[in-house]
C-alpha cells in the first residue's frame, strides 16, 4: 500500500510527447493565470454573486492547502521524475491542484444544476488530478488528500452562505471587512512554521479587496453585462488584457518591495479591478448595460 501511495516510477513508461502536451494543458487549470481569466469572465459575463462565491472558495482552498502543506511537510516525488518545474521546493501533501479542481468545478456543477455540468465538472477535475500524477509532481496520497479536502471545502462554503451563518451576513460591512483583515494575524499565530508562505498575504488581500469591491459594486456601480453579447464579450476580452497588462507592468516596480507586500498589492488591485473598477469603467464607456439602476 505504501508503494502504491508514494512510488511514482510507474508513470514514466506511460509518457509520450502527445500525452505530455495534454497533461501540461490540463495542469494549467490549477495555476494563477487560469483564475485571472476565469474569475473576471464569470463575474463580468455570467453571475457576480456566483463568482463571488467561487472567489471565496478559491481563497478557502488556498489558505487551507498552504496550512496543511506546512503542517505535514510531506516531500513531493523525486525531482528527477517531475515534468513541471513550477513547483520548486514546496511540499506535496495535499495537492492544491486536486483540492481546488474538486472544490471549484463540483461547486459550479452544483450551482448550474444540470447533468451535463456534473459530467463536465467530474471530467475536468479528474483530468487536473491525473495531470499532477502524470507530471509526477504529486503522488497518489497527495491527490487523494486533495480530493477529500476539496469536498470538505465545498462543505465549508455551503455553511458560510447558509442561514447557519446568518450572524455574519447581518454584520455591518465594515465589521465584515475587519473580520477578513483579521485573518492575517490569525494565520501568523496558528501557522505551523515561520516565516509564512508569501502567498498567504496575497490570499488575505485577495479576499479582503474582493469583498470590498463587491460591496462598492452593489452600492454604486450596479453592473450588468451589455445586452449585446458581442459588446459584452469585447468588454471582457479588453478587461482581461488590461488585467494581464497590469500584472506585467507592475512586476518590475513592485520588485523593490518585499515579496509579501508586492504580492499583496497585486492581488488587492486584481480583486478591486475585477469586482468594481472594471465594471464601473464598462458602464462609463458604454460597454455595459446602462439601464441598470
Amino acid at each position: 500500500m505504501d508503494s502504491f501511495l508514494h512510488d511514482m516510477s510507474w508513470v514514466v513508461p506511460l509518457r509520450s510527447p502527445a500525452l505530455t502536451q495534454i497533461f501540461h494543458a490540463l495542469t494549467l487549470l490549477g495555476y494563477m493565470e487560469f483564475f485571472l481569466v476565469l474569475l473576471p469572465v464569470g463575474y463580468w459575463l455570467w453571475d457576480k454573486a456566483l463568482f463571488t462565491r467561487v472567489a471565496i472558495l478559491v481563497g478557502i482552498v488556498g489558505l487551507s492547502n498552504s496550512f496543511l502543506k506546512d503542517l505535514f511537510q510531506d516531500p513531493r516525488p523525486p525531482l528527477a521524475l517531475a515534468l513541471d518545474g513550477r513547483v520548486g521546493d514546496s511540499f506535496g501533501l495535499p495537492s492544491g491542484h486536486a483540492q481546488v479542481a474538486t472544490a471549484m468545478w463540483l461547486w459550479l456543477a452544483y450551482e448550474i444544476k444540470r447533468p451535463w455540468a456534473w459530467v463536465a465538472a467530474i471530467l475536468i477535475a479528474a483530468g487536473v488530478c491525473a495531470s499532477r500524477l502524470y507530471l509526477a509532481v504529486h503522488d497518489v496520497e497527495d491527490i487523494l488528500a486533495g480530493i477529500i479536502l476539496g469536498l470538505g471545502s465545498i462543505a465549508v462554503l455551503a455553511v458560510l452562505i447558509s442561514d447557519d451563518f446568518k450572524a455574519w451576513h447581518n454584520l455591518d460591512p465594515k465589521v465584515q471587512l475587519a473580520g477578513i483583515a483579521a485573518l492575517a494575524p490569525l494565520m501568523w499565530l496558528i501557522w505551523p512554521r515561520h516565516p509564512l508562505p508569501v502567498s498567504i498575504y496575497a490570499l488575505v488581500a485577495f479576499l479582503f479587496f474582493w469583498w470590498l469591491g463587491r460591496m462598492i459594486e452593489q452600492r454604486s456601480v450596479h453592473y450588468r453585462r451589455h445586452k449585446n453579447w458581442i459588446v459584452a464579450g469585447l468588454a471582457t476580452v479588453v478587461g482581461v488584457i488590461v488585467l494581464f497588462g497590469f500584472m506585467w507592468i507592475s512586476a518590475k516596480p513592485l520588485n523593490v518591495l518585499p515579496k509579501e507586500a508586492a504580492l499583496a498589492i497585486q492581488f488587492a488591485v486584481i480583486s478591486l479591478y475585477v469586482t468594481a473598477l472594471a465594471p464601473a469603467a464598462f458602464r462609463a464607456i458604454g460597454l455595459a448595460d446602462r439601464s441598470a439602476p
